[in-house]
């Protein structure tokens, strides 16, 4: 479905949206101009030692879970509290809708919940107050099939399309090391794309590649 106009003004305590200019990653753009843009990540950022007892378990409770992340095409920032008292807030979900959406179609699709829940299990398990980096969110079908055309490495019935999958790196922690820590909570699928500067995350069956 198409987006609706956001207005300016909107801020609630629970979520700060705002566009600004791309300061928190520097955006390479190979080949085409609208090929998919990948973000460089610090040559050798610390990576804190990993052990069993890192891992958190991906659990269901009534604490208040949140998200702060950084869109790294549309330079917008998120920092919401997307569940409270025992369940999901649907204004919460609406504007992480919005931040995920397919921004070369201007479309939106509801993002799976259990996704924003796998984003939230490691990024307190990398134990780190930087944003996520979204490089890639929801994709319209049109959209995954012309960047399946131009060779980007993008699976022609990709779960971008449902809404379940999401493209991210971490300002000041390995790749290798995000990579390890999805691959640990064993809750969907992970890819590892070192030359282009992300970990692929799904809420689809277990697996790996890359």
């Amino acid at each position: 479905m198409k987006s609706e106009p956001k207005p300016d003004n909107m801020v609630t305590r629970r979520r700060l949206l705002k566009t600004g200019a791309v300061a928190a990653a520097t955006i390479l753009v190979p080949g085409l101009a609208l090929a998919d843009e990948w973000i460089r990540l610090p040559e050798n950022p610390p990576e804190p030692q990993l052990t069993p007892a890192r891992f958190v378990v991906h659990r269901r409770t009534d604490q208040p879970r949140a998200l702060s992340m950084y869109n790294a095409h549309t330079g917008e920032s998120l920092r919401t509290v997307y569940y409270e008292n025992g369940d999901y807030i649907p204004g919460a979900l609406t504007e992480v809708n919005y931040f995920f959406r397919d921004f070369r179609a201007n479309e939106t699709r509801q993002i799976d919940p259990n996704l924003l829940d796998l984003l939230h299990d490691i990024h307190t398990d990398l134990g780190t107050n930087q944003p996520i980096n979204l490089v890639s969110g929801y994709r319209s079908a049109a959209t995954n099939a012309w960047l399946a055309s131009q060779g980007e490495g993008v699976a022609r019935h990709s779960m971008h399309i449902e809404g379940r999958a999401a493209d991210i790196n971490i300002p000041g922690r390995q790749l290798s090391f995000l990579q390890r820590v999805a691959l640990g909570l064993r809750l969907g699928g992970v890819g590892y794309y070192p030359r282009s500067g992300f970990v692929h995350v799904d809420t689809g069956r277990v697996r790996r590649w890359g």
